[in-house]
Parts: structure tokens; C-alpha cells; sequence
């Protein structure tokens, strides 16, 4: 790991007390991560998988309990290490009574711009997130959709190196997450560091570099999201005809092959490919009809490696 990365953690941990009649709990168990500047990086996880509390401490809202984590160098308790970075959570909540526009000069007070500077910055991010037309109008009449585009413009108002992302399309139809993939995108041609959280496995794998497995507060698997769902690979075999004494041979060559009527299905692991399954099958006069490989997807590799019971492994 380098000392110039957007994020960096090392054996983070975090213990809650659980009080003198409950256990501890244990969020975070010595994860360690880097995040280069300039990438799309998705962490994921299942429900309590500790992906809320790495985000709070990185945002300096929590400490750890054991452990470092650092912003482009600073230390995550420190303002500095917040300064150039944005933030969308899950579930906010803005004063309904304000308008988009008003939202948008309180934040950017807030990070301490002048309103000279908020009023094109405002202006253009509206624009961006396809939300003008209703900047004069109150939030309380904003649909989740329009909530979660003013959260990204707001997160995006100070200009931030560093953009965290809880969430960010949630709630959000179609054309709408297809315009939030587009500015993701955008973003990081302009060399800005995304670390986003969704639970929206197809669209993470649509746009992120790399993601990082949480499950029960340890890092499972970080890489690029080619290499997660390099997993066992599995195919559709059709035969025209598959003799009961034939599809025994297979069951028994095959412990995971799944047969229903001339159709099988296996997967292979251990140096093993489909080959030795058509070899099999010809060896016992069985006639191919075909053979399909199985598309794996991100969604199939995170139930893999974070619930191998439930896929058979």
C-alpha cells in the first residue's frame, strides 16, 4: 500500500459495548483496503455486514477501535481530512420547507463558500442532475427520486477531490440511474475518487473499477470486478436422449450435476472442465445436443463467496 491513496485503512476495527446485560458487538473486524485516487470503488455487503460503520469512521463521525484509516494521507479524526470531500447518505434529510436552490446556498455556507461562489456552482449542478426545472420549488413536494438528485448535487457543491456515495441511486426509475452512472462517470474522467455503497449489484458492476465483500465486519474480497466473478464456471448440457443408466454415470462422476429430463446442469472446480463431462457422455452413446455456458454475474459471484452453502460449493 502507498502513502498517496485516496483511502486507506489498516486492521481497522470497531467494538460497540453492548452494555452490562448484552454482548459487544463486533462491526469491524482488522480490515484493511486501499482506495487509488482517481477510481470508482464499491464496497458491498450484506444487511449488517459493517459497510455503515467503515463509511462513518472514514467520514470522522466514529472511532475506531483499533486501527488507522486515512484520507489522501490524513487521518480520518482530522477536519483536513474532510475538506475536499462530498458526501450523499442513505436516508437523508433536508429542511422541507427550503426549495433545491436554498438547500444548495445553506450547504455551500456551510463548507464555507461565498454565495458569489454557490450561485454558478448551484446553478450548473441543477443542471447536471437534471433538477432546474425545480429549483424554485419546495423539497417537501420532491419525490425520493428528486430527493436523491439534489443529495448528489449537494455532494457535489464544494468542488470535492473525494465523493462518497451511500446509496445513490435508490429510489431513483430507470432514466434516472442511467444519468447518475453517467455523471459517476464523468466524474472520474475528471480524476475524482468515488466510494460509493449499493446494494444494486448490476449497476455496480456497470461502472466500478474495483469492489471490496464486507460480511459479518471482515474484508471477504477486494479486486477489480472481473476477477470477483471469475468464479466456477457452470453449464446448460443437452442431450436428445439421456438413458436413466447414463445420467446415474453422471451423477456419480458429477456430485453437484443437477439433471432434468435430457438437460444437465454442473459446474466444474478443481482443475476439471466441461470436457470430461461430453467425454462422459459419448463414451455411454449419449448424443450432444448442445452445450451453453452459464453467464456469471456480479450478483452470482457476491452470493459465492459470501454464502457458498446457498450455491451448492
Amino acid at each position: 500500500m502507498t502513502d498517496t491513496a485516496a483511502i486507506k485503512t489498516t486492521n481497522l476495527a470497531k467494538r460497540f459495548w453492548g452494555g452490562f446485560r448484552n454482548k459487544d458487538v463486533l462491526a469491524l473486524s482488522d480490515v484493511s483496503l486501499e482506495v487509488h485516487s482517481g477510481e470508482i470503488f464499491a464496497l458491498l455487503g450484506p444487511n449488517g455486514a459493517g459497510k455503515t460503520t467503515l463509511m462513518k469512521i472514514l467520514l470522522g463521525s466514529l472511532r475506531p477501535t483499533a486501527g488507522a484509516a486515512t484520507i489522501n494521507g490524513h487521518d480520518c479524526g482530522r477536519w483536513e481530512a474532510r475538506r475536499k470531500a462530498g458526501f450523499l447518505p442513505e436516508n437523508h434529510r433536508f429542511p422541507s420547507y427550503l426549495t433545491g436552490l436554498q438547500l444548495l446556498y445553506v450547504f455551500g455556507g456551510m463548507s464555507g463558500m461565498s454565495r458569489r461562489e454557490i450561485k454558478p456552482k448551484a446553478d450548473s449542478l441543477l443542471e447536471l442532475v437534471s433538477m432546474s426545472k425545480w429549483r424554485k420549488t419546495k423539497i417537501k413536494k420532491y419525490s425520493k427520486g428528486m430527493m436523491q438528485r439534489l443529495g448528489l448535487a449537494q455532494a457535489l457543491l464544494n468542488d470535492p477531490d473525494l465523493v462518497f456515495l451511500d446509496e445513490p441511486t435508490d429510489g431513483v426509475d430507470p432514466i434516472g440511474r442511467r444519468e447518475i452512472r453517467n455523471i459517476l462517470l464523468d466524474l472520474k474522467r475528471q480524476g475524482k475518487t468515488i466510494f460509493l455503497n449499493s446494494h444494486l449489484l448490476a449497476e455496480v458492476e456497470s461502472v466500478c473499477d474495483r469492489v471490496a465483500i464486507l460480511d459479518k465486519g471482515k474484508l471477504i474480497k477486494v479486486g477489480s470486478v472481473g476477477s470477483l466473478i471469475e468464479v466456477k464456471p457452470y453449464y446448460w448440457v443437452e442431450t436428445y436422449d439421456l438413458p436413466s443408466e447414463a445420467a446415474k454415470k453422471v451423477r456419480a462422476a458429477f456430485d453437484e450435476a443437477q439433471i432434468e429430463n435430457n438437460t444437465i446442469k454442473v459446474g466444474f472446480k478443481d482443475g476439471r472442465t466441461i470436457n470430461a463431462l461430453i467425454d462422459l457422455l459419448r463414451q455411454n452413446n449419449v448424443d450432444i445436443a448442445s452445450v451453453k455456458p452459464i453467464s456469471v454475474s456480479l450478483e452470482d459471484s457476491f452470493m459465492q463467496l459470501i454464502r457458498p452453502e446457498a450455491t451448492g460449493e
